[in-house]
């Protein structure tokens, strides 16, 4: 049997793809995308960001951070992973969506730098998110704060992202807003959930005290989520102040965010034109 072209040319891409690093195809597919690629040192560590480049509409110096989940710290749940770095980016994928200048920062130790001194497995492991950890990624941010005159942050995490993002979000005036999707919010009641065993080294949200009521919340759970349930989650959003919790009820950990973020991003407009608490009457359609 002949096989076609066409045919031919999808096996020798699928190949490709199959005998490259979760690292090359994240950045093949910010490439696809127009984003810029960078590495800016934070703490010790090499951080990977990729910048979408857009200058918006806004007269103010704003910046959306992107910070993506766990990716994969463990190999079925029993062997440290040689690389965390995230199979399916759906952050970046998200900041796709998103026409105000953005970036997706990287986490110390991912995107080909598991093997980088000073990276050890603690770091994606039990310390993923630690004081070491926050610290490094707040450096690179404070380098871009002060070279680019940032005077407003967006934060915006997906699951363990969402734990870092209320955790960077608690260290800057600046912060106007946190979105979390699935986020990992309660990290003791997680790993009691899953029987994991405790992240002890890490900071948990929902030990911390409450944000700032100035910083805007929007806490969006899938409906058929099994890894962060929305019981995970009614606990730390009920002692915040300026916050909202949404269910949608036909998503999961990682279907169907991308249909839903045109309307995020709509809501995140009205807040960044807004003053003062969000309306109880703000129309999520979601």
């Amino acid at each position: 049997m002949r096989i076609q072209p066409f045919f031919l040319f999808s096996i020798v891409l699928a190949a490709l793809a199959a005998c490259s690093t979760p690292a090359e195809r994240i950045t093949n597919e910010a490439t696809s995308y127009g984003f810029s690629s960078r590495v800016i040192e934070g703490g010790g560590f090499s951080h990977q960001i990729y910048r979408n480049n857009h200058k918006g509409h806004s007269q103010k110096a704003t910046l959306h951070v992107y910070l993506e989940g766990d990716g994969t710290p463990w190999i079925n749940h029993e062997w440290v992973a040689s690389d965390p770095t995230p199979r399916i980016p759906l952050m970046l994928r998200l900041m796709a969506k998103d026409m105000l200048p953005s970036l997706y920062l990287g986490r110390p130790c991912y995107h080909g730098y598991s093997h980088a001194p000073p990276c050890t497995p603690d770091l994606w492991t039990g310390a993923r998110y630690s004081e070491r950890v926050v610290a490094s990624m707040s450096q690179v941010l404070d380098k871009l704060i002060e070279v680019e005159g940032i005077k407003s942050l967006v934060f915006f995490g997906h699951s363990g992202g969402g734990a870092l993002a209320v955790l960077l979000a608690e260290r800057y005036p600046e912060t106007q807003a946190v979105i979390t999707i699935a986020g990992n919010l309660d990290i003791a009641a997680w790993a009691e959930m899953h029987r994991y065993t405790q992240l002890h080294r890490s900071l948990n949200p929902a030990s911390r005290p409450a944000l700032d009521p100035g910083i805007h919340q929007l806490h969006l759970i899938g409906g058929r989520d099994t890894n962060i349930t929305l019981q995970l989650i009614e606990g730390f959003e009920s002692r915040q102040q300026n916050s909202e919790l949404v269910v949608v009820s036909d998503f999961d950990h990682v279907c169907c965010w991308t249909k839903l973020w045109p309307e995020v991003l709509a809501w995140v407009s009205t807040v960044e034109n807004s003053e003062g608490m969000v309306k109880k009457d703000l129309q999520l359609r979601f």
